[in-house]
């Protein structure tokens, strides 16, 4: 299968270099003022990996149009502006995988609605999510994720290619569930960080308890599965993000507490923004996402947000 991949980041890397080891025929774009592939183009190598010369690597977008699968692997908050770039180039019977965890913070909308508003209706739109981290995944260790899209013939397409001894893939059912839970669990990765800098990880389990349940109920009420919070786009990527020491949103998390610089994309910062506009037009309660944005934005009192966080009035639990 033609393949390639949009985004040069660790993760994009990452997925280019899985799918070359599965046979595919890959091209890697970047862009010109990108310093990762700059690096790549100099030494075919990032900090965390080595791509084969098997893999073709360009900085011309115009050299994705040959590809059966386009894979966009980049900041969320930029994949509108990366489709207004790909619409010039009238791309036609395209399958696109989605590779990111986000909202749109303007206008509250899933990754996948917004590739809807400019992919040619000739091609189809689907979405990679789950847990895993390119330094895992390149030492050899496996773990399972999610493929899923409107087209049940798409995710037979792409589980059939993609699947290999690394990752396992399931089938997804629910796409406003498995895209809302795994942007959200960026959020609750960098409430888990903050906790760790607080020396209060033992309150993890009760984050991970409480979280799940609040963003189960703006599944529901988004038109989702709950069910789909307690899969493996959100809680199954729970010890990817809330305890992995290579998760950016728990270090960025951690880091804002002791006052560390970050110089690394944190998801999370974003996707917080936005899940406070989703809480309030469909009337949901999140108060780890609301907390998580008030500390961040509004400049609460860290001690005393999360202190009542874990203090809040008695009730039962379900």
């Amino acid at each position: 299968m033609k393949i390639a991949v949009i985004g040069c980041g660790r993760w994009g890397s990452l997925i280019t270099w899985y799918l070359d080891r599965l046979g595919h025929d890959l091209t890697l774009y970047g862009r010109e003022s990108s310093a990762h592939m700059a690096r790549f183009l100099r030494e075919r190598k990032n900090d965390l990996l080595s791509l084969p010369e098997s893999v073709a690597l360009t900085t011309k977008l115009s050299d994705v149009a040959n590809a059966e699968v386009i894979v966009i692997s980049i900041a969320s908050q930029g994949l509108r502006g990366l489709w207004q770039e790909l619409r010039t180039l009238e791309l036609k019977n395209k399958i696109f995988v989605l590779c990111m965890k986000g909202i749109e913070i303007e206008t509250g909308k899933r990754l996948s609605e917004i590739s809807e508003e400019y992919a040619d209706p000739s091609s189809q739109i689907a979405v990679w999510l789950g847990p895993g981290h390119v330094q895992e995944f390149y030492a050899g260790i496996p773990n399972c994720m999610v493929i899923d899209s409107k087209s049940e013939e798409v995710k037979k397409t792409l589980v059939d290619a993609f699947s290999g001894e690394l990752i396992r893939f399931y089938y997804g059912m629910d796409l406003v569930g498995n895209e809302v839970g795994a942007a959200a669990k960026n959020v609750i990765g960098i409430a888990a960080g903050m906790l760790d800098g607080m020396k209060l990880s033992t309150l993890k389990g009760a984050l991970m308890s409480r979280g799940t349940r609040e963003i189960a109920r703006l599944i529901d009420a988004m038109g989702g599965n709950e069910l789909s919070a307690y899969g493996l786009c959100h809680l199954g990527d729970y010890e990817a993000t809330v305890f992995s020491p290579y998760s950016h949103n728990r270090l960025f998390g951690e880091r804002f507490i002791t006052g560390e610089p970050c110089d690394f994309l944190a998801e999370g910062y974003y996707t917080v923004k936005a899940l406070v506009g989703l809480s309030e037009r469909y009337g949901v309660e999140l108060p780890i996402c609301q907390t998580i944005y008030n500390v961040l934005y509004e400049g609460a009192d860290r001690d005393e947000a999360l202190g009542a966080l874990f203090h809040r009035s008695l009730k039962q639990e379900f």
